[in-house]
């Protein structure tokens, strides 16, 4: 809990079983109220190492794909008496210990959703992100920031908190059950005009870490681009009636 405000971290996990320990290890457990883990229908034992570090686990099925996995988590949460959820990767690829800075901005109402951010202060390539995936998520996040008219340093990191009534607006059921979610959810909430904080995060690429191949990460990235164009289109009553007030003060 920070400044009265409770706090839920959500794991959407997959084969997670490496790396969910040491992920777990650094939530600060003085600040989280509840943890919650879906798990993806994993052919490893991470919901039985999730059950035995006793998060709150819940497990599909069958696979329902990165962004129907999120559902599912967000779903979850909204049934408790939560202000703050922080959505983080539980394959160590972030860490867990800006969680406490991220969640202060939305406690104290400085921002609604707050991201951590690989890119800024270098954190990507430092951390051992491939050459061409960074060339990619610098040149699409550039599209990105000019079809909607925002100045985000990326999309498509894989750490994020919101206020509740992020989750409570946005129509999160209606997007992809794909990896696509993550960027029609940001997206949506930039549409909202709900306001989007960025904190420098360090990552770390390694085997165990989750990762999508050239085929999926062409396909996202197009997906990305149409997402952001159609989102775009839908802005543009809103920025004429902008700059008409900026012009002529009405």
């Amino acid at each position: 809990m920070i400044d009265g405000k409770r706090i839920a971290v959500v794991l959407p996990a997959y084969n997670a079983d490496k790396t969910l320990k040491a992920t777990y290890d650094e939530i600060p457990k003085n600040v989280v109220d509840e943890i919650i883990l879906v798990d993806d229908y994993s052919q490893d034992s991470t919901a039985q190492l999730a059950q035995a570090l006793n998060i709150e686990t819940y497990i599909h099925e069958k696979n329902k794909g990165y962004g129907g996995n999120q559902k599912t988590c967000y779903r979850e949460v909204l049934k408790k008496n939560i202000d703050i959820v922080v959505m983080v990767h539980p394959d160590y690829q972030y860490t867990p210990k800006l969680l406490r800075s991220m969640c202060s901005l939305i406690a104290d109402d400085v921002y609604d959703m707050v991201i951590g951010s690989r890119i800024l202060s270098g954190g990507a390539l430092k951390g051992g992100m491939p050459l061409y995936k960074y060339i990619s998520n610098r040149f699409i996040t550039l599209l990105e920031n000019l079809f909607l008219g925002a100045k985000l340093s990326e999309y498509h990191t894989g750490y994020r908190a919101y206020h509740r009534r992020v989750l409570e607006k946005l129509p999160f059921e209606t997007f992809s059950d794909d990896f696509i979610f993550d960027n029609q959810f940001l997206i949506a909430v930039i549409q909202e005009g709900f306001s989007i904080g960025e904190v420098s995060c360090p990552t770390k690429y390694f085997e165990a870490a989750s990762s999508i191949n050239f085929e999926r990460s062409l396909k996202y990235g197009c997906l990305c681009l149409w997402y952001a164009f159609l989102g775009g289109v839908k802005q543009i009553p809103r920025r004429l009636k902008n700059a008409r007030r900026i012009l002529f003060g009405r």
